[in-house]
């Protein structure tokens, strides 16, 4: 079934990239826009001013639940990403534009596994604090990573029995078979992809719901492992984001291919069934403020000039130590994930601690 207004649907693709508009596109963004994505080929096969083109907004995983609000008969959809919190754009997520073809009925895959817990699938979205979202560094931002009032806390997804909890995809990248012992049938699917199991392994695999298919398919067993019903210590956030340590940083970008400064702390948390607002100051207003030199490995550092709003998170990656600070952040200037100490242009625009 086609996506229609007002009703919900879920992305049926790896990673599905949100945009500002259809018509803000480039030429080089066709690989992303294909009815099966190849966006490890289109983040390759940009330059570095390529990678921070303003016209992506975010990026959806395999599962994640939209609302739609406006189709076009040129197969483009608008509609809100609803495990992506931004308070300052939406009450319910972020908004943007989506190809169709990325999105599938959640009646074919069954209940939505990215769904926050306590929220009726076939309903609105609850109302109540937004959780943050992502943010990025750099000049003009206009995306991912903005300030703005009235965010709401993290929520968490996961409780009840550990057999009834969804699994969370817990290496960089792994593929879905159509058989236990068959071809892969979709490659590419991210760490911090949420499925939902339907069944026992069999030799090392496990059945899974993907959204658009009427039969499972089948997902390596070792590469997953069970959504938390606890709340993880900041430190193994720190440590699933220290994997992604010297990957390419895209604006906008969400996923184990390319990512931008708010959506590793976005995704790092989403690996423990965490959701943080999108953007790096909703982030910050959904988090609690700790003094400088209270902090500790795990808590998020934000940054603004002055008089203007937040434009970059890191995770802090040491404790402090005689003033100096160290944090792991998808860097806008060298375009990559890096663990560093902060220089002293960076100290001059830090405005604060925050522990989620």
């Amino acid at each position: 079934m086609a996506p229609q207004p007002g009703r919900r649907a879920v992305v049926r693709v790896p990673v599905a990239t949100l945009w500002t508009a259809p018509e803000a596109v480039r030429p080089i963004d066709c690989p992303a826009l294909a009815g099966s994505p190849d966006v490890a080929a289109w983040i390759a096969g940009m330059d570095r001013d390529q990678l921070v083109g303003d016209c992506v907004l975010t990026q959806l995983l395999l599962g994640e639940p939209v609302r739609v609000t406006e189709t076009r008969p040129d197969g483009w959809v608008r509609v809100v990403a609803l495990g992506q919190p931004a308070a300052k754009l939406g009450a319910d997520g972020y908004p943007g534009w989506l190809r169709a073809a990325h999105l599938a009925d959640p009646a074919d895959a069954g209940p939505s596994p990215t769904q926050p817990t306590g929220v009726d699938p076939a309903g609105p979205a609850p109302a109540g604090p937004a959780p943050i979202g992502p943010g990025l560094s750099g000049p003009g931002q206009a995306g991912p990573g903005h300030a703005g009032p009235g965010q709401a806390g993290p929520s968490q997804a996961g409780s009840g029995p550990a057999a009834d909890r969804p699994l969370t995809v817990d290496v960089a990248h792994t593929a879905l078979r159509a058989e236990p012992d068959g071809d892969a049938a979709l490659t590419g699917v991210v760490l911090g992809t949420r499925l939902t199991p339907v069944g026992p392994a069999v030799h090392g695999r496990r059945p899974v719901r993907v959204p658009g298919r009427a039969d499972p398919l089948w997902a390596t067993e070792d590469d997953l492992v069970p959504l938390p019903a606890e709340r993880p210590e900041a430190e193994k956030v720190l440590a699933v984001a220290e994997r992604l340590r010297d990957l390419v940083y895209v604006w906008g970008g969400m996923s184990t291919d390319g990512i931008d400064c708010s959506g590793l702390v976005h995704l790092a948390w989403r690996r423990y069934g965490i959701t943080l607002p999108r953007d790096a100051d909703d982030q910050a207003a959904a988090t609690s403020r700790v003094p400088l030199d209270a902090e500790r490995p795990g808590d998020l550092y934000f940054f603004a000039r002055p008089g203007r709003r937040i434009h970059h998170v890191g995770i802090v990656s040491a404790e402090p130590r005689g003033g100096r600070r160290r944090m792991l952040h998808a860097c806008y200037l060298t375009r990559r994930v890096v663990e560093e100490e902060l220089p002293a242009d960076r100290t001059a625009t830090l405005v604060g601690a925050h522990r989620v």
